[in-house]
This record gives structure tokens, C-alpha cells and sequence, in this order.
């Protein structure tokens, strides 16, 4: 058998030293210590960086990074320093963390995290910068774990030039599909434009600061389109985002919607060890004596939680029905509670809208819901008509149908009508406790408009104005007597009429039975 004699290969002395050193420079590239200019230039604007962001929001240390080391796809006409300078990581920054690990453990509290960066081309989306997303947004799916998304940034790049242009993207769809599977919280600082908007909008949760501009379209597309020159300012402005529903929760700085992020994102971690809460005595003292009068609803809210445990939801759209979440004995709920400040507590189209789409997101999570009902009914008339209350009310009827994890309704005084059985999914027997204050009344419309109703001839028989006054007091006192919490009960309309400091036990006892058997 023939030898074959190779040739001595020549040995390649690597200095160990300068290559280590000249990695840590090439990371140091993607810091903020690195990029010193675009970083000032973000702060003076009064803004934080996306690492700043990215360090405040998860726990110390816990950050896995992910494509790190990515450059915008721009090699083609631009020189590599340039690039790993002011095209750092593409304008992404994706991994794994903890958040809240204090609160959970580090295994509850595993979340992806996705910044998108300014100070890189806008936050432009570009190849590699989509395809850290989409890895991002793979791993989220397979390892089921919730996503905190910042989503500042001015959409599409059309500076890329090493690829061609593609529209077989994955990062919508993905997004998108995660919708339901685990909990998304999009949060935004700045211009949010084109598909930087589009994955705000399909956050479970969407956080937004009151510097933030949120459109399907920035300046640029919006003049390519012909249809005139607008300042990014004109654009979707905090305000407007509020009132139609598309930002749940307003910050006010970019530290202040981290805190909310991490709040947020909590209710579905789990339940905490420590908790207090107020004096429940006081509970009976914030409704009023007088049926005819309201009350700040937000008052009995907060006294019956945990202390600093309630977040609301979307106040600004559809405010006749206050969602959001809370805790009883560390337990996290969410809540749905009509509003008697709103137009007497009556359910309009955009309530109805904002309430099914609320009891979704708790079913799609497994999270009990505490139902506060005081409310007249559904709202009509033709102007409530316009509005297509008929679809609107009917989708609160069927989100609440479909509701699989337990609720609990409390009655704190109005009962009435197709608006309360759609407060309780559909049923008053549908919750697995359904109990009143002493102060409920019941009844299949408002007492009021029943005996205008319903005794309208003997009324117009009245001689006088103090005759017909008198009758109607009348029917309204033997109404009232029918319809009162107590006499509902002996026909078990309810379950129970409850002591209002009793309401955060009767609740726990309420969902502990249900997570027992």
C-alpha cells in the first residue's frame, strides 16, 4: 500500500489577545457607549434609547441577545465601519429575558423581548432586521412564552440593496398569529408608521406614551399617495389614538409605559405571595343612599383590590364600561364594570365593543373575570342605531358566551334588562357566583321607564300634575319593593345578597372553587 506524504502544513500564530479584544470592539459597536452621536441625538429629543429601554424593562442580567452582530443589507453602497456604526443590529434588538422574576421566579417570568431602534435608519424594517423578527417571533410560538414588543419606527426600508425587494415576509403573519396563544404587549414612544403601526395594532396591549404618533402611513407614503403633505405630528396624535381605541393605556415617558409593560404583563404571570388591601368597610360608604344619584365607580374599584393592583384598559373609548385588570388576594382578575357617570351606567356600541373584546383576551388566557354590574340596559334610539348597536351589543353577548375561564358578577345596584344578562355572559346563572349588595334592583327594564310603560293609562287619567306625581311614586316604591335585591333572591334570580365588605371573600371563594374541583 502506497504512502501518500502530505506536505507540513505552516503554523498560524493567532494573537488570542487581540482577537478577543477586537471582538469586544466590534460589540462595543452595537452599545450605546459605541454609537455616542445617533445616542445623543435620540436623547436630545428627550427620548431613551432602545438599550436603555431593552435594561429597564427586564431583569438585571437575564437578557439573551439575538443577531447582535446584524447590519442593515446595504454592504453594496456602504463601507462595513460605516454600516456597524449607524446600522447597529439592523435596527432590532430581539431575545430572551426575565421580567418580574422577583415577583414569579425566573421560569413564570421568561418573556421575548423585541425593541425596535430609531437611532438605526428611522427604525426602518429591513431584511436582516426581519429576519431577527421573525426569529424572535418563531421562538415565542414554539416555546409559548409572551412578547413585550417597543415599536417605534417609520416601516419599510427601501435602502436595502444587497437583496431584492420581497413581500414573502413571515413577521405580520407571525405576529399576527400569535394572537391568542400567548400574551403580546406592544409599546410605543415616537412616530410609529406603516408596518411598525401595523404590529402595534396587534398587540393584546397596546402602550403609548404622549409623545407618540401612530399611522397606517407616515408623511412620506401619504404625499407618494397624492393626497397632500402632512408634518409626522399631523398624524395619528396621542389624543385621537385614544379615543378610537387604538392605545389601551397612555404613559407618560417611555419609563413610566416600561412600569406599565411590566404590570401588564404580570396578571398573566401568576399570582403574588404578598399583597394588602383597604378597609372594606368603606365599601358600602361610597354608594349612595339616594338610587337616583351616581357615584365614582373607580372608588369601589380600588378599594376592592389589592392596593395598586388595578390597571385600566381603554378609558377613552367606549368609557360606559371600565375594563382592566386587578388583584384579589394576590389573584390576578380581569374586570369589567359599567361605569354610572356614562350615560347612567346605559351600554353603547363602543362599550359593547371594548367589553368583548376585553372578555377575549381573558378567555384566550385562562383569567377569571370579576363582572361589577350597575347598569339601566343596553343604550337605544335611533342615534344608538346608527352606531350598528345591534351587531356591536350582540358580539358582548357572544364574547361572553364563549367566556370558558370562571366569572363572578357582583351586583353594586342596577340589574336590568338585555344590558345586564350581556354583563354576565348571557345569563345571570352563567357565573359561577352571581350575589348583589343590599342596594341592587332588578328588572327586565329601569323602574322609571316601566311604569311610564306599563301604567301609562292610569297616569293619563291623573287629574292633576300633583295627582299624577303622587300615583307614580306610588308604582315606582311597589316596583322597587319587587324588583330590590332581597326579593330577587327568594325567587333566585341571584345567588345571594352579600354584605359589601364580605365581596373580595365571596369572590375568592367563588374562583377557589372553581380552581379546586
Amino acid at each position: 500500500m502506497t504512502k501518500i506524504k502530505t506536505q507540513p502544513q505552516p503554523s498560524i500564530n493567532v494573537d488570542k489577545n487581540q482577537v478577543l479584544a477586537d471582538f469586544k470592539d466590534r460589540l462595543k459597536c452595537t452599545l450605546d457607549e459605541g454609537r455616542p452621536a445617533p445616542i445623543a441625538k435620540h436623547h436630545a429629543r428627550g427620548y431613551r434609547s432602545a438599550r436603555e429601554n431593552l435594561e429597564d424593562l427586564c431583569d438585571t442580567d437575564s437578557f439573551l441577545e439575538y443577531g447582535q452582530l446584524a447590519v442593515a443589507a446595504q454592504r453594496k453602497r456602504r463601507e462595513f465601519d460605516d454600516l456597524k456604526i449607524n446600522t447597529a443590529a439592523d435596527g432590532i434588538i430581539t431575545g430572551q429575558a426575565t421580567i418580574n422574576a422577583d415577583l414569579f421566579g425566573a421560569q413564570a417570568s421568561r418573556a421575548i423581548v423585541i425593541v425596535n431602534d430609531y437611532t438605526v435608519l428611522a427604525g426602518t424594517q429591513g431584511v436582516f432586521h426581519h429576519k431577527k423578527l421573525d426569529r424572535a417571533l418563531e421562538l415565542a410560538e414554539e416555546l409559548k412564552l409572551p412578547v413585550v414588543m417597543y415599536t417605534e419606527g417609520g416601516g419599510g426600508r427601501p435602502g436595502d440593496t444587497d437583496y431584492e425587494l420581497s413581500m414573502d415576509l413571515n413577521s405580520f403573519a407571525s405576529w399576527a398569529s400569535l394572537a391568542g396563544q400567548v400574551p403580546t404587549i406592544a409599546v410605543n414612544n415616537g412616530y410609529c408608521f406603516a408596518g411598525n403601526a401595523a404590529l402595534f395594532g396587534c398587540g393584546d396591549i397596546t402602550i403609548a406614551t404622549k409623545t407618540s404618533w401612530i399611522g397606517m402611513a407616515g408623511p412620506a407614503m401619504i404625499e407618494g399617495g397624492g393626497m397632500g403633505a402632512y408634518k409626522p405630528t399631523d398624524i395619528g396624535p396621542i389624543d385621537t389614538q385614544t379615543k378610537n381605541g387604538v392605545v389601551d393605556i397612555v404613559a407618560e415617558d417611555e419609563a413610566d409605559a416600561t412600569r406599565i409593560a411590566q404590570q401588564a404583563l404580570s396578571y398573566f404571570q401568576g399570582t403574588t405571595e404578598h399583597w394588602t388591601c383597604p378597609d372594606q368597610n368603606k365599601l358600602w360608604e361610597l354608594m349612595p343612599a339616594d338610587r337616583r344619584y351616581t357615584y365614582k365607580v373607580r372608588r369601589i374599584i380600588t378599594t376592592l383590590a389589592d392596593i395598586d393592583s388595578f390597571l385600566e384598559v381603554r378609558p377613552d373609548y367606549g368609557p360606559g364600561i371600565i375594563t382592566g385588570f386587578l388583584r384579589i388576594e394576590g389573584k390576578p382578575f380581569g374586570l369589567i364594570c359599567n361605569d354610572c357617570q356614562h350615560l347612567g351606567g346605559a351600554i353603547d356600541a363602543e362599550g359593547s365593543l371594548t367589553g368583548a373584546r376585553f372578555l377575549d383576551l381573558c378567555n384566550n388566557f385562562g383569567l377569571p373575570v370579576l363582572c361589577l354590574v350597575d347598569t339601566p340596559g343596553f343604550m337605544v334610539g335611533p342615534e344608538s342605531e346608527v352606531e350598528g348597536s345591534v351587531r356591536k351589543m350582540s358580539d358582548l353577548m357572544i364574547a361572553g358566551a364563549r367566556l370558558k375561564s370562571p366569572m363572578v358578577a357582583i351586583f353594586l345596584r342596577k340589574g336590568y334588562g338585555l344590558g345586564a344578562i350581556a354583563m354576565t355572559g348571557g345569563s345571570f346563572g352563567r357565573p359561577v357566583y352571581s350575589a348583589s349588595w343590599p342596594s341592587g334592583e332588578f328588572g327586565a327594564m329601569g323602574l322609571e321607564g316601566a311604569v311610564h310603560l306599563g301604567f301609562k293609562k292610569e297616569l293619563e287619567a291623573a287629574t292633576t300634575p300633583e295627582e299624577k306625581d303622587k300615583l307614580f311614586n306610588k308604582l315606582l316604591n311597589a316596583m322597587y319593593e319587587r324588583g330590590k335585591a332581597t326579593t330577587a333572591a327568594t325567587y333566585l334570580e341571584i345567588d345571594a345578597v352579600i354584605d359589601p365588605a364580605d365581596t373580595r371573600k365571596v369572590i375568592r371563594q367563588a374562583v377557589g372553587s372553581v380552581e379546586n374541583s
